[in-house]
């Protein structure tokens, strides 16, 4: 049960004030720090919750309650008393520094190989993708849709790298399409971004959804141009 109460204060601004003791309650995790540490980073949200005019919901003890993952507070906190950069849990904690607006810390946790893989190349990459999301989340609703009465199912994925391939490519998908294949098409993009790499990204993003689904070459051959289309995949989903 949780009640609303105004953050202590003192009636005089200064060190008083940023010393008095506050009890949390993190998630069902207690620490006890300092208005002082809370306020480290003037601008951040954390620094906002915790302003003389702010208003925080307490518990049923009278500590303030924050409703966030406990466990990854304390390298939050150990940061803000003694500017401790987290060694683990880095993904996690990662999350927490940027719920809390701590742009220093974010920023370095930004430079580990854990972040800066996933977070900052990785997006950066998918960005020069146009409706990267979109088109993933369109991949998903056809191979659900597809899989009502079959263990298995696919859907066709083009990769089409430049606008001179999204011509070239454009009679095929037309015929895949009146075959009635489900085709998901990625691009074009203006980068120089490599297919492969796409292709692990929808791979790695199809598997975070909690999917299984593997990917094949799926070479289609027309007749009538005697063109040979290479950018063409199959994920195969498996439900049961």
């Amino acid at each position: 049960m949780t009640s609303q109460t105004p953050l202590p204060h003192s009636p005089r601004p200064g060190p008083p004030t940023m010393s008095t003791v506050v009890e949390l309650n993190v998630g069902g995790e207690f620490y006890t720090t300092t208005l002082g540490t809370l306020r480290k980073f003037p601008g951040s949200k954390l620094a906002e919750m915790f302003s003389s005019s702010a208003k925080a919901c307490t518990d049923a003890e009278g500590r303030f309650f924050i409703d966030r993952p406990g466990t990854y507070f304390r390298p939050i906190l150990d940061y803000l008393r003694i500017g401790q950069v987290p060694t683990q849990h880095i993904p996690e904690v990662y999350r927490e520094a940027q719920f809390y607006e701590i742009r220093p810390l974010v920023k370095l946790l930004e430079d580990m190989p854990e972040i800066f893989g996933e977070q900052v190349s990785r997006k950066q990459f998918l960005l020069q993708v146009p409706g990267y999301s979109e088109s993933l989340e369109l991949m998903v609703r056809l191979a659900r849709a597809e899989a009502i009465t079959a263990r298995k199912s696919s859907v066709l994925v083009c990769l089409v790298e430049t606008e001179e391939q999204d011509a070239y490519y454009s009679e095929v998908l037309h015929f895949l399409q009146d075959k009635e294949k489900s085709v998901v098409k990625f691009g074009p993009w203006k980068a120089a971004l490599d297919s492969s790499d796409l292709l692990y990204c929808l791979a790695m993003d199809i598997k975070a959804q909690g999917y299984k689904a593997v990917y094949d070459l799926f070479l289609v051959y027309a007749t009538k141009t005697t063109r040979i289309y290479f950018n063409i995949y199959s994920f195969t989903f498996t439900w049961w």
